[in-house]
C-alpha cells in the first residue's frame, strides 16, 4: 500500500478507471463552519491519493473537480450525504454518479443498527480499522504520517465493500431502490446546505 500526498490538486498524470473510492477530512461536521481540508481517493489497487487543500485552493483544483463530476466514473463513498455536501459547498460541484456504502448497508443489513465504516469493514471484509486519528487537525500545514495512514485507510477497502454490498442488494431485490437513493444524494446535499438538515420535509409535521 502506497500513499501519495498531493497539495492543491491532483496531478495531471493520475488516471482512475470507471470507479473511484472517495472520502473527505474536514475541520468538523458543520459544512457552513468547518472547511474542507483533504480529499482522499483510491482506485482499489491498494494505493491512495490524498489531495490537501488550503482555503485558497477551492477555485482551482481543476483535475479533482473534473474527476468528481465525470459522468463515466462512479464515486464510492461511505455516508456520501456529507462528502457530497462539503464538496458542493467548497468546490462548487455536483457529484454524480454515486454509490454510498452506508445507504446500501442500511438497506440490506437490517439485522443490525451498526452501519459505521469500522463496523462494516470488520463484518464484511474481516479487517479492523484504527480510527484514532479521526479527530485531529486536518488543516495542519503538514499532515503527520499517522494522519495520512488514517485518511488512506478510509478509501482502501471501499471497492471490495461495494462489491459485497451489491451482491447483498441484488440478493434482497433492493438494488433498484438503492440506486434511486444514490441518485437523490445531490438533492439531499442541497437541502442540507439550504438549512433542511434535520427537518424531514416528507414528514407530516
Amino acid at each position: 500500500m502506497t500513499i501519495y500526498l498531493h497539495k492543491h490538486d491532483l496531478p495531471d498524470n493520475i488516471n482512475f478507471d470507471d470507479t473511484v473510492a472517495v472520502d473527505t477530512e474536514t475541520q468538523g461536521l458543520n459544512p457552513h463552519r468547518d472547511r474542507l481540508c483533504v480529499v482522499q481517493l483510491s482506485s482499489g489497487d491498494g494505493n491512495a491519493h490524498l489531495v490537501q487543500l488550503t482555503a485558497n485552493d477551492y477555485d482551482g483544483a481543476t483535475n479533482l473537480k473534473a474527476l468528481m463530476t465525470n459522468p463515466d466514473v462512479t464515486k464510492i463513498f461511505h455516508f456520501a450525504r456529507f462528502d457530497v455536501a462539503i464538496m458542493k459547498k467548497y468546490l462548487g460541484i455536483d457529484i454524480t454518479p454515486i454509490f454510498c456504502t452506508k445507504i446500501a448497508s442500511k438497506l440490506v443489513r437490517t439485522y443490525t443498527d451498526r452501519h459505521g465504516l469500522k463496523d462494516l469493514t470488520r463484518e464484511l471484509l474481516n479487517i479492523d480499522m484504527d480510527k484514532r486519528q479521526q479527530s485531529s487537525d486536518w488543516a495542519a500545514v503538514e499532515l503527520s504520517q499517522a494522519q495520512q495512514e488514517y485518511a488512506a485507510s478510509d478509501v482502501y477497502n471501499l471497492h471490495a465493500m461495494k462489491d459485497r454490498l451489491t451482491e447483498m442488494l441484488i440478493r434482497e431485490d433492493r438494488m433498484d431502490v438503492a440506486q434511486r437513493c444514490f441518485d437523490f444524494l445531490p438533492t439531499r446535499a442541497d437541502l442540507d446546505l439550504m438549512g433542511w438538515s434535520d427537518n424531514d420535509i416528507f414528514a407530516h409535521k
